[in-house]
């Protein structure tokens, strides 16, 4: 395989999907806190032999693309037809202009691909091939049936279960699909059809198509979990005023709280907290407080915006817990009200979600009525899917 090769992933994504539930198109249903199709992108964007990715869907669901691709730095998606082989041909034509050497063609409901099968794919064109497919071979025994009986055997020994991604050079794909009738389900019939050599490499069961709702399920077992925990720390002190903010409620007291934002130590704690699960620096990192725009802002767009971050790979928030150390005010009368807020505010249960206070017995800054400290913890699950 020379080195130079430019080899191009095409997603198909255009389909209804309905058939698995969940009231939109399989592809957007989330997996491990990911839709299928960001699963997808990023498995093709992670190998090293995929030089680009563009996805192929229906205009009607642009709005749930941009929300499964965010971040993921793709082109323009392509406008795909009304069957899956027009989707993939409107894919062909989008590179026809400057076409790759070879191009992939995915299922979006294959999210899980590992990378031993496409190095397989991309190793197939050493030989003289015009394109590579991934396939498991039949195991289980095949009958016919009529009426509800069976009526004879099928020989399995020929017989291959077919997966995607498959590959192809390009040119003899487009050609072969601008010369196609229509009614093929897939890019190996319409390669056999233009006289195509297609070989099979090893496919795998983790690429398995999610088409009904216990699919789900099942991509929901296949995928493991790490477990992280993480603290956070803040302080903030007294000024003038008649209100604290404490964890999303608004506390009378004699005092205010000074800080570039509405100085909420404990949301921005936990906001810490968050962020360090997934390795996300600090809260001054994504809101320094030398920006204007956060001066007197609601803390609980932080909290929001961390746990947006956490969701965006995949995590799952399980608990937190936030303690407030100060004199006064008294916490307790307002704790169920904290509580509350921070669970909107994360999409928590209320019981995932813990507020305790405590007083240093009249020690220190906080002993002396100076100002008010909170320490957080929180833990998360990411997903680690295996290669």
């Amino acid at each position: 395989m020379r080195q130079a090769m430019r080899i191009h992933a095409i997603i198909v994504a255009a389909g209804a999907g309905l058939r698995a539930g969940g009231g939109v198109p399989k592809q957007y249903r989330a997996v491990a806190g990911q839709p299928l199709l960001r699963h997808a992108v990023k498995r093709l964007l992670g190998h090293p032999a995929i030089t680009g990715v563009s996805v192929v869907i229906n205009p009607e669901c642009r709005a749930l693309y941009d929300e499964a691709v965010a971040g993921l730095g793709l082109s323009e998606p392509i406008v795909g037809g009304a069957t899956r082989q027009e989707s993939v041909l409107a894919g062909l034509e989008a590179l026809a202009a400057d076409p790759p050497d070879i191009v992939l063609v995915h299922d979006a409901a294959r999210a899980f691909v590992p990378d031993a099968v496409i190095d397989a794919l991309v190793a197939a064109f050493d030989d003289d091939v015009d394109g590579a497919c991934p396939a498991l071979p039949q195991v289980d025994s095949l009958r016919r049936g009529e009426d509800g009986r069976f009526s004879g055997s099928v020989v399995r020994d020929s017989l291959w279960r077919v997966q995607t991604p498959q590959a192809f050079r390009t040119p003899a794909i487009l050609a072969a699909h601008r010369a196609a009738a229509s009614g093929a389900t897939d890019e190996v019939a319409i390669a056999l059809a233009a006289g195509l050599r297609v070989a099979i490499t090893p496919g795998d069961e983790r690429a398995f198509k999610v088409t009904e709702p216990a699919d789900f399920a099942k991509a929901e077992a296949m995928t493991t979990y790490s477990s992280r925990a993480a603290s956070g720390f803040d302080v903030h002190k007294f000024g003038p005023g008649d209100h604290v903010w404490l964890c999303g409620i608004k506390v009378p007291h004699d005092h205010g709280l000074i800080g570039h934002s509405d100085a909420d130590a404990g949301l921005h704690a936990l906001t810490d907290a968050l962020l360090g699960t997934i390795a996300a620096g600090d809260i001054g990192d994504h809101f320094p407080p030398s920006d204007e725009r956060w001066r007197g802002a609601a803390s609980d767009q932080f909290l929001a915006h961390a746990a947006t971050l956490v969701r965006e790979r995949g995590g799952l928030i399980d608990h937190v817990d936030v303690t407030l150390i100060c004199e006064r005010p008294k916490v307790g009368p307002h704790r169920d009200a904290m509580r509350t807020r921070i669970a909107e505010i994360l999409g928590l249960g209320i019981d995932r979600v813990s507020v305790k206070a405590t007083t240093t017995e009249k020690l220190g800054f906080t002993g002396r009525q100076e100002g008010i400290a909170a320490q957080a913890m929180a833990s998360v699950r990411l997903p680690e899917h295996s290669a």
